[in-house]
């Protein structure tokens, strides 16, 4: 009883959380800060197809700070503003060039369905990714990029990395509720190899390809661990959650590796922390560890706070 009581108030809170915006305080010079997953939700409303305030300026250059303009790969029914409401505008206000694709959306179809990446092949999606990352390096003139990935968004940039000519374009990879070994929620593990038996492939699916090349058996999974997950010259951070619903077991997006791989679980010093799935990227705990391993050699104290499950707000 007490466990469905605490459940029951987990639920609350998050609902509440999208009523009521979690905003950190903000300077005259500086955008607004909500820490809830669903900030994004708005922009795309008002602003179809568009780009979040701070995103895909293609004037902005990189300071000497931080010469490495940061690129947002949304995960599985994400886009570039639905995904991206609390980074955004924190990445922006601590000086960086932020900038964020949709990928993997149906083609052809009218909004709102555009605005449901991450649908594809995630093989294409990787290469989608490439093209917009060697855009984004003509427009500031940088050599490098750094990445911040959500769930599907974890792993199609190690495609790109890895088959598609981008490794010496990464500097930094960080990944919110990462997917690299797959994931057996709802059976994936049986219900992949069976439809596979049965000869159907990925590209025969109508709406979510990208769905059959996340079960860990998955060809396009086995391509990503082929020879290692992780490439020297690139920094790794893996950032979990216990509460993973999708990510099953959560352990699964936290493979070991060597000096230049960090792998963070945010309950870890942090019990009261019931960030799942997808609150991970509204989460300021969460929030926090991304911008430390962005920039390493300034590091920041990580609060501790009380988040909520869905939207990873503080409550």
């Amino acid at each position: 009883m007490r466990s469905s009581k605490l459940l029951l108030g987990l639920v609350v809170a998050a609902l509440a959380g999208v009523l009521v915006a979690t905003a950190a305080p903000v300077r005259a010079d500086t955008l607004p800060v909500t820490y809830n997953f669903l900030s994004g939700i708005p922009g795309e409303l008002t602003n179809p197809g568009g780009s979040l305030p701070g995103s895909n300026d293609w004037n902005c250059k990189p300071s000497a700070e931080h010469p490495n303009p940061v690129i947002l790969v949304h995960g599985t029914g994400g886009s570039q503003q639905t995904n991206w409401g609390t980074y955004v505008p924190l990445l922006k206000n601590e000086g960086y060039c932020v900038f964020a694709p949709t990928y993997g959306a149906i083609k052809g179809a009218p909004w709102p369905i555009t605005a449901i990446g991450g649908m594809g092949l995630m093989s294409e999606s990787a290469r989608e990714l490439g093209t917009f990352i060697d855009k984004v390096k003509r427009a500031t003139g940088a050599e490098k990029v750094d990445i911040i990935g959500h769930s599907q968004g974890t792993v199609v940039p190690a495609y790109y990395v890895k088959y598609l000519g981008g490794r010496d374009s990464v500097d930094k990879y960080i990944s919110l509720a990462p997917v690299w070994r797959g994931t057996t929620v709802a059976a994936a593990d049986q219900i992949g190899p069976f439809v596979r038996g049965l000869g159907v492939r990925p590209e025969q699916v109508p709406l979510c390809q990208a769905c059959f090349d996340l079960d860990p058996g998955a060809a396009f999974l086995r391509k990503i661990a082929d020879g290692g997950y992780y490439l020297p010259g690139i920094r790794y951070t893996n950032i979990a959650t216990r509460y993973d619903e999708l990510v099953v077991p959560y352990w699964n997006g936290l493979p070991p590796g060597g000096s230049n791989v960090k792998n963070i679980v945010v309950q870890d010093g942090c019990s009261v922390d019931y960030t799942e799935h997808a609150g991970m990227a509204g989460s300021r705990r969460t929030a926090n560890f991304v911008l430390n391993a962005l920039d390493p050699e300034h590091p920041r104290a990580v609060p501790c706070d009380r988040a909520a499950p869905f939207t990873g707000s503080p409550f």
